[in-house]
């Protein structure tokens, strides 16, 4: 059958990095169909809604979601943000597993982010005297599945895992650790550890090389994965997965919108393409293919750097080296098995 893909270009450079995309994934052995639909502050532009009910139906029947960026100065001022259509999105299918790779040189880490609760879910408002608040929850059913999650991941790695919380200071922390030792049983061949936020942050700058899993609430999670990308290349090189128990999952860069080069053709598609990767891989369950598109990446980056990267490469001229560089023979993918246990 074919998989769908709904690909919601979104704002900025959205489009423009998002197409170089899906020349990959046309340009790959792989049936599948390609659908755009309005998102974001186009979508609002469009229709009034960063979120319209057809995207959201279209996207809960895809396969997987493929995006580009959301948001901009434009919609500041407008009633209704860009972003929030992101978070509806996230939450309609609940994707609650946020995968942030950062890799270079001796640094391979995985940061796994619980993404549909937290802070940012939370109730919110302004009270009568003018205070305004913002409210952490968490249920254990929601952190039980995130860690595990996290063990799972980790247990495919090296069988590392750190927790990463504030419990000497925050009850929904205590609450979270408490699970942690509560699952952790289930994965002996995984070593675990817990670590502060604070303390965590720092040993990501001074020694980013020790760490292989991490697993943590959403607004921790946001703050130490881009921390993360600092620490290997910068954010327009860092991919992301959002993953659900099922349904589709999001493939999408970190990086903003940058409305300040869109239209430009200079925008790097580096974490667009490596975002791709993960959805070859987990969201078509395809690792040869995610693996063959991640050397090809690499590839390009020496071969063709865009501007921020010290070259002189358009968007579409580094796209066009990442195809160059991929040599799909579906022969040599014979030994990998899709996740229904047929080839994949």
């Amino acid at each position: 059958m074919t998989d769908v893909i709904a690909c919601l270009p979104g704002d900025g450079i959205g489009p423009e990095v998002l197409e170089q995309a899906v020349r990959v994934l046309e340009h790959l052995p792989l049936d599948v169909e390609v659908v755009r639909l309005p998102f974001g502050g186009a979508a609002i532009d469009e229709v009034g809604d960063p979120l319209p009910a057809e995207t959201l139906a279209a996207c809960r029947t895809a396969r997987a979601v493929l995006l580009g960026a959301v948001g901009g100065p434009k919609w500041d001022g407008s009633p209704v943000r860009p972003e929030a259509g992101l978070l509806g999105l996230r939450k309609e299918l609940d994707v609650y597993a946020n995968l942030r790779p950062a890799t270079h040189g001796e640094v391979d880490l995985l940061i796994v982010r619980e993404l549909v609760g937290g802070l940012y879910f939370g109730a919110r408002g302004v009270r009568a005297d003018g205070t305004v608040f913002d409210t952490c929850e968490y249920h254990p059913s929601q952190v039980e599945r995130i860690v595990r999650r996290g063990f799972e991941l980790a247990s495919a790695r090296r069988g590392s895992l750190v927790s990463v919380d504030k419990a000497n200071v925050l009850d929904t922390s205590r609450l979270w650790r408490r699970i942690v030792d509560e699952v952790a049983p289930e994965f002996p061949q995984v070593e675990l550890r817990h670590a502060l936020v604070d303390s965590f942050a720092m040993e990501l700058v001074t020694s980013a090389e020790r760490v292989d899993v991490a697993v943590t609430e959403n607004m921790f999670g946001d703050i130490l994965s881009d921390l993360a990308a600092a620490m290997t290349g910068g954010l327009g090189l860092a991919p992301s997965a959002s993953l659900s128990d099922g349904g589709p999952g999001i493939f999408e860069p970190v990086h903003g919108s940058a409305p300040d080069i869109a239209g430009r053709g200079i925008a790097n598609p580096t974490a667009m393409l490596r975002s791709t990767a993960l959805l070859l891989e987990y969201g078509l369950g395809r690792p040869g293919e995610a693996a063959e598109l991640v050397r090809a990446i690499d590839a390009a980056i020496q071969s063709a750097p865009t501007q921020d990267l010290g070259g002189g490469a358009s968007t579409s001229e580094f796209g066009s080296a990442v195809r160059a560089q991929l040599r799909i023979d579906d022969a040599a993918f014979a030994s990998y098995r899709g996740i229904d246990g047929s080839r994949a």
